[in-house]
């Protein structure tokens, strides 16, 4: 059993969603590991990961505009907003996808689906560096 953890640093330009499939692919693939998994986590609590797809670039496009929608920003019951009208819907936004996936690893690569792509989901209005921890763990 082989265990392997890299992490990298993405820089975001606001809230979107940033395709960060090659990075972990390449870790993946570095590794040597045939049959496993990989686990991808992000440091963060206003920003997460998401599987989406990667094909039409529109279908994020509703992704975004379905979360505004969702979770608007600047609502008046909204106490924690220390970092603006976006600082509590970015962390609500975060709690409803995920902060950590899980893939398959097969014949020594990610086993995305045709269309599957991963994403780092910004959800802060500013410029942002995020951390992303991978580990890659079978034999």
């Amino acid at each position: 059993m082989k265990s392997f953890s890299e992490s990298f640093c993405l820089s975001t330009s606001g809230k979107g969603t940033y395709e960060i499939t090659d990075n972990v692919c390449d870790i993946a693939r570095r590794c040597g590991v045939d049959s496993g998994t990989v686990s991808i986590f992000i440091c963060h609590t206003s920003a997460s990961l998401i599987i989406m797809e990667n094909a039409d670039p529109s279908a994020r496009t509703d992704l975004h505009t379905y979360f505004d929608r969702l979770v608007p920003e600047g609502e008046p019951y909204f106490t924690h907003t220390y970092e603006g009208a976006d600082d509590m819907p970015s962390h609500i936004r975060m709690a409803l996808t995920a902060s950590s996936i899980v893939v398959p690893i097969l014949d020594g690569a990610p086993s995305l689906g045709t269309w599957q792509g991963i994403f780092v989901f910004e959800h802060r209005k500013s410029p942002h560096t995020r951390e992303i921890v991978v580990n890659v763990t079978g034999i």
